[in-house]
Order: C-alpha cells, then structure tokens, then sequence
C-alpha cells in the first residue's frame, strides 16, 4: 500500500515537484512540514492560492521543494538542513511547532514564514507580534479563546457527565497546551480530564476505554498526530458513540460532530501571501505575526442524529456552517 502511495505522489508532479528548472534561474520555497503528503493537500493548496494571488506560480517564476516529516518529528532537522543546504530563498515552516523550531535552527539568514497553531512568542520563534524582528515571521493559529469556548460548546451540546481531552504530549508544545487547558477548564468550573497519546494505537485504546467509562463529551486537540489521522479519528468517535469537537472543520466535513476555530485554509493562504511578500523583497522581521481574526462554528446534524443527540437551537443558529 505504501509503495502504491508513493508512486502516486511521484507520479503527481502537478501537486509535488521536486524542483522546476528553466533556462531562467528561479527562486526555490522550501516547504517543511511534520506532515504526510496526503494530509497536506488542502492547506498546500491555500498555500499555492496566496502565492498566486502575489502573481507567484509554480513552474513559471518560481519552484517549490517540499520536505515532508510524515509524523516523524526526528526527521526535521535533517530536512530543514537539506533545505538550507539547497539554497533556498524562504522556508515555509509549516504543521506544528516542531518544524518552525528546525528551520530556526538550520538558519538564521533564510527568511522562515511558519504556520502554526503555537505561541510564538513562548516559544521563542519572535520578540514580538507586531515587530517579529530576525528572520522569522509567520501565521499563528493559536488562540487560548477557542479552548474555553470548546469546552463550553461541548458542555452546551452534553449537560452533564465528564468531559475528556485527547493530546499529545510528545508534542514540543505540549506542557503549555496542557496549562492552557486546565486554566480554561477552571475558569468554565468545569473538571477536564487530559488522555495522553502519542500513536494511533493509543488513539484507539483511547476511544475504547472513554467510551467504557460513558464518557460524555470528548475534545481533540489541534494536533498532528490527530490531524493526519483525521477520517481514523471521526470514525472511532462514531463507532464508541463519543460526541466529540474539533479545532477544525475538516473534522466535521469528514463526519465528526462539532468544529470550533480559525481556518487552517486561511490560514495557509495568508503564509503563502507572505512568502510572496518576502520574494518580492519585504524582511521577515518587518511582517507582523498575522493572527486569526475570526473563529468558525460548524455542525454536522447527521452525525447529532446517528448519536441521538439534538443540537439545540441557539446553539444552530450561532453556526457558521451547517451539514445537513
């Protein structure tokens, strides 16, 4: 099956070129990722779309080489270092903060845009927001408001019974996640309880005991290793009969439940505007922190119905995006 996937994805080279040349040297974007190429379709091609729109298209003024982790957060440094090595002239950093965390080490002269949903200021990417200062600038995804608003969510749809998280603590962001957690759990009087995993056969294990201990209410975090297992992971919660809510509605598109959080499509777009930017000769340093400036509520009836569940009407009508 792998095989079959990877001369697929070779024999893709609309979607991932190795590099393009022409007798006319071009800039090359290197694009790093803690992802799965089939996992990145999507937001690769958000990405694409902002470059576009700066007047940058692949093949005709500008290359594209994408270095991809698949999960294995030790494959990072290597691929940044290769990256560097390569000449390129931004590194898109993208998928966690594991990956912005490698370019920044690989290099302090090649402009990085990053994409993530991290604190960059905690963990040292940029001095500041507004002035990010260096090399690096970015799109920050992360927000603590969506976490509270999860919760309560999750509580509004279930009145009653325990509520749980699944997380990642091999994740570098992991301990402050955890703390944002707890502190949005507090500030809601609400207990959480946060079920650690770090693979997908913890992930199922996960389901199976929630669910045997009547788990009410269950949220995800906005994680790899829970996004590049998305269809796995909405098809366990359908099959323990978990309600459960994600960061992201590609979530809920594929049949989970319930969605709260910025678009990672946007989000992606905004990177790829920035790289344009840098390319035309704008410095990272100069580019404010762009931060998202609107949360999306969508709902899925069909899965509230196969759950037995009634999403209630004020609830519906706060939804940005309903499927029915």
């Amino acid at each position: 099956m792998r095989r079959r996937a990877l001369i697929r994805l070779l024999g893709g080279a609309a979607l991932w070129p190795i590099s393009v040349r022409t007798a006319e040297p071009m800039p090359i974007v290197g694009f790093l990722s803690n992802r799965a190429a089939a996992e990145s379709e999507n937001v690769v091609a958000a990405f694409r779309q902002g470059l576009a729109d700066a007047g940058f298209t692949e093949g005709r003024n500008l290359a594209i080489e994408f270095r991809l982790a698949e999960d294995h957060l030790d494959r990072l440094p290597s691929l940044a270092a290769d990256l560097v090595s390569r000449r390129v002239a931004v590194i898109a950093a993208t998928g966690g903060i594991a990956a912005a965390l490698a370019a920044k080490t690989a290099t302090a002269t090649i402009p990085i845009v990053f994409t993530n949903g991290t604190d960059p200021i905690k963990f040292g990417l940029v001095a500041s927001l507004d002035r990010p200062g260096g090399n690096i600038t970015g799109v920050s995804l992360f927000a603590a408001a969506p976490v509270a608003k999860r919760l309560a969510l999750m509580r509004e749809l279930v009145s009653a019974g325990a509520l749980a998280v699944l997380a990642d603590p091999t994740n570098a962001d992991a301990a402050a996640k955890a703390d944002d957690l707890r502190a949005a759990a507090a500030a809601l009087g609400e207990p959480i309880e946060i079920v650690p995993v770090t693979n997908e056969r913890e992930i199922e294990a996960a389901f199976a005991a929630l669910a045997g201990r009547g788990i009410a209410g269950l949220l995800v975090s906005n994680e790899v290793l829970f996004t590049s297992r998305r269809d796995k992971v909405v098809a366990l919660a359908a099959r323990h009969a978990i309600p459960t809510i994600y960061a992201y509605q590609e979530f809920v598109a594929a049949g989970g439940l319930m969605s709260y959080g910025p678009s990672r499509n946007e989000g992606y777009r905004q990177s790829g505007a920035y790289v344009a930017r840098i390319l035309s000769g704008e410095k990272p340093g100069d580019l404010p922190v762009v931060q998202p400036s609107r949360f999306e509520l969508v709902t899925n009836l069909r899965t509230a119905t196969a759950l037995g569940l009634t999403i209630p009407a004020g609830l519906l009508a706060r939804a940005d995006e309903v499927i029915k």
